[in-house]
């Protein structure tokens, strides 16, 4: 297998680290204002994401990085062709990481109303624009023989493009329900598992339609494998909702979003980026490479590294494993707040 095609791999499997674990995030961050009922709750939520949050941010940066090392030309085309939606999505992590740095540094209830405020605009923003991106990598862009991309903004808000925004940010949703659902405890636990079962009916039938149209437009036969695998594991996440059964309901989500993913990228090796000017113009895994020698170095530096970073998150999670219930947040900060 050439490096270049590994290097696909690995991408795909650094994008599908992030949405899956990041996902979730922001589907707790979407959710705020609608499952919980009064700061303390708020507090439960948050707490919930807290020790974990900003290591799954990891995950992107380290594709981005990924991606520039491994295939300059693919990163060069992506970032100024889709420079608005990527710098708005930049901005909502900003600011959504400091509303989780700064909510709690005052005890006023207007303050902590603002950040609240920032967390669940920063979670909707790239919930919503992840999907229009990568929707767009999906289909192809108008790419010109230099390997410059010669659409606007507009070109990116197409049906198939709004679509992909729509089913990131149902599926984000019930993927944070679901995990709430397993890492709370009392009412806010029963709404959430309510609302994962309600907004996986709604989800499977948007995930459906566009995961017909992906394969439709750049599938294969490996990527149908993995698209109704994805189908099955959200049906299977809402069952399993509805039953009471939390962990194997968030394994659903968890699984589909990895699964849809996978068929994604399935779906549109050996380009990187397709053309739709001319499919001469795409780029590829082999026109849009760096060098052997780039390759080979970072292959023995993730072959190193990788399994580190891996059992430090999974440490992480482990140490905070339980769930949160309103006896965890003591009474004293409520005061203050009030």
């Amino acid at each position: 297998m050439e490096l270049s095609t590994v290097w696909f791999i690995l991408i795909a499997v650094l994008w599908i680290g992030y949405f899956t674990l990041e996902g979730f995030d922001f589907g707790v961050g979407m959710l705020l204002p609608w499952l919980a009922r009064d700061d303390r709750e708020r507090r439960i939520m948050i707490n919930t994401i807290g020790p974990v949050w900003d290591g799954n941010e990891v995950w992107v940066l380290t594709a981005g990085g990924a991606t520039f090392a491994a295939f300059p030309e693919w990163y060069a085309t992506l970032f100024s062709g889709f420079y608005l939606p990527l710098l708005l999505i930049l901005l909502a992590l900003i600011v959504r990481g400091l509303a989780f740095e700064y909510r709690h540094q005052r005890p006023e209830a207007a303050w902590h109303s603002w950040w609240d405020r920032a967390i669940i605009v920063g979670s909707y923003v790239p919930a919503v624009l992840w999907g229009v991106a990568f929707a767009n990598i999906v289909r192809g862009v108008p790419i010109d023989e230099t390997k410059d991309f010669t659409g606007t903004i507009f070109t990116l808000l197409n049906p198939f493009g709004l679509l992909g925004g729509l089913v990131t940010l149902l599926l984000f949703l019930t993927h944070g329900a679901m995990f709430l659902a397993l890492k709370t405890d009392g009412h806010i636990r029963h709404r959430a598992r309510a609302l994962a079962v309600n907004l996986g009916l709604a989800t499977a039938l948007a995930a459906v339609v566009f995961l017909v149209w992906a394969q439709a437009e750049t599938g294969n036969a490996g990527s149908a494998v993995l698209f109704v695998l994805a189908a099955l594991a959200l049906v299977g996440g809402v069952l399993m909702a509805r039953a009471g059964r939390e962990g194997w309901a968030f394994l659903g989500t968890f699984a589909t979003i990895a699964l849809a993913v996978a068929g994604l990228f399935v779906g549109l090796f050996p380009d990187v980026m397709p053309s739709t000017t001319d499919a001469a113009y795409s780029l590829t895994t082999s026109n849009a490479s760096a060098t052997d020698y780039t390759l080979k170095v970072m292959t023995i530096v993730a072959a190193i590294f990788t399994p580190i970073v891996l059992g430090y998150q999974a440490w992480t999670y482990w140490v905070f494993r339980k769930r949160i219930a309103e006896h965890h947040i003591p009474d004293a900060e409520l005061e203050a707040v009030g």
